[in-house]
């Protein structure tokens, strides 16, 4: 992703319309979203977009803070550790975040308790890549290539156990090739590593994904989600082709720390959902290949519940489990 071109899209945010005012719940101090991903990452994209509006509304200056490591949750313990008051917020992929109780022996935190769904966000789907090196064009190609050179296709993720990685291993078992799965600290430093041919494939969001596709350091073989991506006509759906994990992807979400008074989660997804509808902010997300999810947080709390459950089974069916 051109940080520059992100950063002029955040930056044209600034003259926004006034949003209108959310719930009389005091922000009275800077507000951190911490991001548990390296800068260029899906999830770093949106946090950087929302900023400007959302110090609009909130009143208080925002500020985006990286602290990556362990699939994302020593980001998420540091907000689930933060003062129940709305001004330390966790931008996360939820799918990830859900997969972690039944991944990690010792988790530093209990997900259900000590983090509050504010609101989902986006879902984007996953773009199957691989490095130009890899002589095949379309899906077909990979498989039989995949089967034949397993040793010469490596799977770049954003770490052990998060959405992608799961994806890559159910995806690669169905083809019946026996992939190194390589695990990178997000998905920036995965594309990074894929695109300088360190590892030859990988599966990871469309918005951070869809530039490196358009100017051919990558080459697209198929996406997730329910349709084929505007950008990329010609490239076929999981479901077309019959793979596993079809509606797999990047859902971009919001939480709070657990103990956080219910009108803050409210004022919080209020606000959220304004800068969400800022015409400049939606259109930016529609053209990274993102999709509107936003909704509220019970919503949000009983879609995390579920997702917990179907990556549980998953995390079980292939034995994986991290300290």
């Amino acid at each position: 992703m051109n940080r520059r071109t992100l950063l002029g899209a955040a930056a044209g945010a600034l003259a926004l319309p006034a949003l209108r005012p959310a719930a009389a719940q005091p922000l009275d101090r800077p507000v951190r979203i911490v991001v548990p991903f390296a800068p260029g990452g899906t999830s770093d994209i949106l946090a950087r977009l929302l900023a400007p509006a959302l110090t609009q509304s909130f009143g208080q200056n925002v500020v985006v803070e990286n602290r990556t490591g362990a699939g994302g949750n020593i980001g998420a313990d540091l907000v689930a550790k933060s003062a129940p008051d709305g001004h330390t917020l966790l931008l996360i992929d939820v799918s990830t975040l859900a997969t972690a109780p039944s991944l990690y022996t010792r988790l530093p935190f209990d997900l259900k308790r000590d983090l509050a769904p504010v609101t989902m966000l986006i879902y984007a789907p996953y773009i199957l890549a691989v490095h130009p090196s890899v002589p095949a064009r379309n899906a077909a190609e990979l498989v039989a290539y995949a089967k034949a050179n397993p040793t010469r296709v490596n799977v770049g993720h954003a770490g052990i156990g998060v959405g992608n990685h799961l994806t890559g291993l159910l995806l690669t078992q169905h083809w019946g090739a026996d992939l190194t799965q390589v695990p990178y600290r997000g998905g920036a430093a995965a594309l990074t590593a894929v695109a300088a041919g360190e590892a030859q494939m990988l599966i990871n969001g469309a918005t951070a994904t869809a530039p490196f596709c358009k100017q051919g350091t990558l080459r697209p073989i198929a996406v997730t989600g329910p349709a084929r991506l505007a950008d990329f006509p010609d490239v076929p759906t999981f479901a077309e082709l019959g793979w596993p994990a079809a509606q797999s992807g990047t859902w971009q979400g919001v939480l709070a720390q657990g103990g956080t008074p219910a009108p803050m989660v409210n004022r919080l997804a209020t606000d959220l959902r304004a800068a969400m509808a800022v015409p400049a902010t939606a259109e930016r997300i529609t053209a990274l290949g993102a999709v509107n999810k936003v909704e509220g947080p019970d919503s949000f709390r009983a879609w995390l519940d579920a997702e917990i459950e179907v990556w549980a089974g998953v995390v079980r069916a292939n034995n994986i489990r991290l300290d």
